[in-house]
């Protein structure tokens, strides 16, 4: 294959890095962006040397595209995924995948029918020092987890609509999340407790402010996660604690404890790039196994997110399977329960 061409579908936010990273990539190049702002469009579009637009459905009728990343809101995918991928074209998606659970599987579907190469967001597992967590614990066994995801206000307002969002669990600490079960393994039920506490005076927001959940393994350890949008600063990490180890990821950095011996590793990486990377690469040779985190994965995760909301609303811990199971019948969990 030549160069891999590719487009962009929402440019803005996190889509700036991905920009970046494609553009650097030898392999690649940027041919169409689209973005709902035309000004936005355009912009990026002169930057990058790419063909603008405003219609999504207009950039896939008019480009050859190889491969798309999709930057929107999870509330605007509408029916992004479905069309590219009966064109044939390789998929980024950005985390959250959405924020219905039945029509992300729907896109899985037509994903998976499609036999095109496939990645989710969920950049933090392309980090080296994560690797080596992996590596480490690949013969051990997790007992129990602690995590945090600890951060300010973020102001755009879309963000503060759960409808829109899913709030700051769906949205950002999914992040924590993901790490999470790529380490330690799928987990079985979650349990939620969460409340809007200090920042009720912003205008129109519903989604809570401070958030707890904790949630047990298929392998019997158990776990919980913090989350909370009432910081000044950013703080996010995961324990990992064993019988005589202690695995502490603390941003990008990760501390093994042993009895009697730490070892630390010092990321030296830009996990962004190395995600970006990857997939181009995989498209490049149509190999699916450079890609560490699908579009599967991604749906695995959301499904936890959207459980852990279920239990906030129910007051009830809720099952993965059961929960995953009625939305796949069609039917509320409180009817399958």
């Amino acid at each position: 294959m030549e160069k891999v061409k590719v487009g962009f579908v929402g440019v803005g936010g996190i889509a700036g890095a991905h920009l970046r990273n494609v553009q650097q990539d030898p392999q690649a190049e940027i041919v169409a962006v689209c973005d709902i702002v035309k000004e936005n469009a355009e912009k990026k579009g002169a930057e990058y040397g790419a063909r603008a637009y405003t219609d999504i459905d207009l950039m896939l009728e008019k480009e050859m595209l190889d491969a798309l990343f999709i930057c929107v809101p999870p509330f605007a995918h509408g029916e992004i995924e479905e069309k590219a991928a009966k064109k044939g074209i390789h998929l980024l998606v950005e985390k959250p995948l959405g924020l219905d659970l039945d029509t992300v599987n729907r896109k899985a579907e037509a994903i998976r029918k499609a036999g095109i190469v496939n990645a989710s967001g969920y950049c933090l597992r392309y980090l080296d020092t994560v690797q080596k967590a992996k590596e480490y614990l690949k013969d051990k066994t997790v007992a129990m987890v602690r995590g945090h995801y600890l951060t300010s206000w973020v102001p755009t307002p879309w963000y503060r609509e759960m409808k829109k969002s899913g709030g700051q669990l769906v949205e950002q600490s999914t992040h924590t999340i993901d790490m999470i079960r790529y380490l330690v393994g799928e987990i079985d039920k979650v349990y939620a407790n969460m409340s809007l506490v200090l920042l009720n005076d912003i205008e129109n927001i519903d989604i809570p402010d401070v958030t707890s959940v904790n949630f047990t393994f298929e392998s019997g350890g158990v776990g919980h996660l913090d989350s909370t949008v009432i910081q000044h600063d950013h703080r996010m990490g995961v324990e990992l604690l064993g019988r005589d180890f202690r695995v502490v990821i603390d941003g990008v950095n990760v501390i093994i404890e042993e009895r009697g011996k730490t070892t630390t590793y010092k990321s030296g990486i830009d996990f962004y790039a190395e995600q970006d990377r990857a997939f181009i690469e995989a498209v490049q040779t149509k190999n699916q196994d450079l890609i560490l985190a699908s579009y599967e994965d991604g749906v695995k995760t959301l499904a936890v997110t959207l459980a852990a909301n279920e239990s906030q609303k129910s007051g009830q811990a809720v099952s993965l399977s059961s929960f995953c199971q009625s939305v796949l019948q069609g039917s509320s969990y409180d009817e399958k329960r």
